[in-house]
């Protein structure tokens, strides 16, 4: 174990040095400027589409996606509100200092230029396999938009998403899970491993339709619960939020001295870990989102792109920033724990007693969910590579890989999550970047009030 763990953090430091965050800020900056900022300007439209998207609104649109518009962005939603928001932002924190928080940020909100082009480009080049459904992703507008000289990068892509799906939307999903319930209520690690290998198990077997409906149900009641919970603690430490955001300011551009427990950080720390933290909670840049909006019950792939890109705003401006309010307004922090143990003890110190559980039971429903959405996109990248016929085949190693994951070591599995991120994110990004002229155009159409297509009606089978 020790001679994979110094290969994956050898690995590790290089795919998230600096050649990463120039890619991931690059590409997202390129791309807001391209876009003239609009996907900040029509934040308001994107929720107004999205509330329209809620169903199918006739049995003629149903031939256009397996899921309506709504849960396409629920089920990308169910993959990112997850560890990442809880345990990812305490680690980036006390990694990072209060700075990290800013760059999280700031990633998010070149993010949602990044997520927007991601889902355009998803329903742009989408195909129909031989059962009927839309697939897409990065693979596929790689394959379709680039041209087969480009799809081995195509192929790398879905090789990395194939394998990561086990470690960022599983093992670490269920050893979180695991960890907090055997912290919080003495529930052994096994235990919770096999309870959510059976409850996905039902879930994922029953493909994206299934799987949808789930993350429609779940997700906007745990995301809202979770928020008001935050709110609450907020409302406790009314006092400390102004100096809480003072800290974030602040040792976003000077290094944080050592405190109690918290060994210091330096501002390429804060940087660093902030931005794969944000990442790693809002998955843009990744190619992971794009691959549930192509399922959209939409013809139009500027109007998924508006819905796509309020993934990255809920999850991180919203979300995130909830958690690292409740975490900066209490001193727990200085004290030099780190991962959901940090946010659960902050909580805690503004709710006694119930605030351990409140950070458990959402740990747990939205690992839960993570679990299902990245089963789709592990799925849908291993169908890319091996066909239609070895979906099922993944779906049941995807499950019974949970509960070994639950009881498997924390910081490997982080590191081994955090490295396949960087991994995937690389062909995905070279793509958007390329096929940036296509997303400028299709939504300057859009905006003009020219028709927009989803693009040429393609048959695939692998």
């Amino acid at each position: 174990m020790d001679t994979l763990t110094s290969i994956f953090g050898a690995i590790n430091g290089v795919v998230w040095g600096p050649l990463m965050l120039i890619l991931l800020l690059g590409v997202g900056i390129y791309l807001q400027l391209g876009l003239k900022l609009m996907p900040i300007r029509k934040l308001g439209m994107g929720f107004k589409l999205m509330w329209q998207g809620r169903g199918a609104k006739d049995k003629s649109t149903e031939k256009d996606g397996e899921i309506s518009p709504f849960n396409a962005l629920m089920t990308a939603l169910s993959a990112t509100i997850g560890t990442g928001n809880i345990a990812g932002v305490a680690t980036a924190i006390a990694l990072g200092g209060p700075g990290a928080v800013f760059w999280m940020w700031i990633t998010a909100l070149v993010g949602m230029a990044t997520k927007f082009a991601e889902a355009l480009l998803a329903v742009r080049f989408r195909e129909t396999d031989s059962t009927g459904y839309h697939v897409g992703g990065p693979m596929f507008y790689i394959k379709n938009g680039l041209g087969k000289k480009w799809m081995w990068l195509g192929v790398l892509f879905a090789f990395f998403g194939a394998v990561a799906a086990f470690g960022i939307g599983n093992t670490v999903q269920s050893n979180s899970v695991a960890d907090a319930m055997n912290t919080t209520f003495g529930v052994p690690t096994w235990l919770t491993g096999v309870v959510i290998m059976v409850l996905a198990g039902a879930v994922i077997l029953g493909g994206i339709k299934r799987i949808a409906k789930v993350a429609g149900k779940l997700v906007p009641v745990m995301g809202i619960a979770y928020v008001v919970s935050g709110i609450l603690v907020l409302i406790v430490n009314a006092g400390q939020i102004g100096e809480a955001f003072g800290l974030i300011f602040y040792y976003a551009f000077n290094p944080v001295a050592a405190a109690g427990g918290f060994a210091g950080a330096a501002v390429m720390a804060a940087i660093r870990f902030g931005v794969a933290r944000g990442i790693f909670s809002n998955e843009a840049g990744l190619g992971s989102a794009p691959i549930a909006h192509a399922a959209a019950q939409t013809k139009n792939p500027v109007r998924q792109g508006l819905i796509a890109m309020l993934g990255t705003f809920i999850d991180t401006i919203v979300v995130c920033t909830i958690t690292a309010l409740v975490i900066l307004t209490s001193t727990v922090w200085i004290d030099g724990e780190e991962g959901a143990s940090l946010t659960a003890l902050s909580f805690d110190a503004a709710l006694p007693g119930f605030g351990n559980q409140i950070v458990a039971v959402a740990l747990a429903v939205f690992a839960f969910t993570t679990i299902l959405g990245w089963s789709f996109y592990g799925e849908k990248c291993f169908q890319f590579l091996f066909g239609t016929r070895s979906i099922m085949l993944y779906r049941v190693l995807f499950v019974l890989a949970i509960p070994l994951g639950a009881m498997a070591q924390l910081g490997f599995i982080w590191l081994m999550a955090d490295t396949f991120n960087a991994m995937m994110a690389i062909p995905n990004l070279i793509a958007l970047a390329l096929l940036s002229p296509v997303v400028f155009k299709l939504t300057k159409d859009y905006f003009d009030g020219k028709d927009v297509l989803p693009g040429e009606a393609l048959d695939h089978d692998q």
